[in-house]
């Protein structure tokens, strides 16, 4: 496990950041987003960015299908996170976030957003065009055969209005792995990889560029309803 001191733009006492260098379990994960969460809503403990790699498994979301579980050949954890099934794995970088949105605007849909508008920026910042799709979650680009592609899954939970769970994002997994099922519903659409697509990187370098870009990211949520996506 490292640590990461954050940029000077927020303040290091009230935001933790972890990075693993080896696969964590996803129970063992969960268990441990579950405990932050409650802690940072009794005031115990401060928020909490993690990014991680898990050993293959693949998770349920509260909208799963189970006739989108086309071959569980890892095992299936059913999760409280909204969506349907996803695949983690080696090579595919996730990011936790237990944030409180009370004192971050209390906007769900902004949170959402402003994952979008922070994985899409640092993509662009290797090269790789990416966008959101109304209606249709994640992070999406062109494939090498010019298709749209899935590259980045989101998937959030919110306990009164700390959140759990996050975004991921294929660096260079196995993708043959995500064909024991319809990634998070969408049936028509393949995936990719910046590796399919021929950026190889390393984790260090992803979170290195994500952890660039966490200003602006806070920032879209603000504070007390003052955040980019407020009305």
């Amino acid at each position: 496990m490292a640590s990461v001191a954050p940029s000077s733009a927020f303040d290091a006492d009230a935001l933790e950041w972890k990075r693993e260098q080896d696969p964590v379990p996803y129970r063992e994960a969960l268990e441990a987003m579950e405990a932050r969460n409650k802690s940072v809503r009794e005031g115990k403990a401060p928020e909490r960015i993690w990014l991680l790699e898990h050993p293959p498994v693949y998770t349920a979301g509260t909208s799963a299908d189970p006739a989108e579980l086309v071959d569980p050949r890892f095992d299936v954890i059913k999760t409280g996170r909204g969506g349907r099934y996803t695949y983690h794995g080696p090579g595919q970088r996730v990011g936790y976030l237990i944030l409180d949105l009370a004192k971050r605007g209390k906007d769900v849909r902004c949170f959402v957003h402003a994952i979008e508008g922070w994985v899409i920026a640092t993509l662009a910042d290797f090269g790789i065009e990416a966008w959101a799709v109304d209606g249709r979650v994640g992070i999406w680009t062109r494939d090498v055969d010019g298709r749209e592609a899935k590259i980045g899954a989101i998937g959030v939970r919110v306990r009164r209005w700390v959140t759990m769970h996050g975004f991921s994002v294929n660096l260079d997994p196995d993708l043959s792995h995500f064909d024991g099922i319809v990634p998070c519903g969408i049936q028509e659409f393949g995936v990719t990889s910046l590796a399919k697509l021929g950026n190889t990187l390393s984790a260090a370098d992803w979170d290195e560029a994500l952890i660039a870009r966490v200003p602006s990211f806070l920032a879209a949520l603000g504070g007390s309803g003052r955040g980019k996506c407020a009305t």
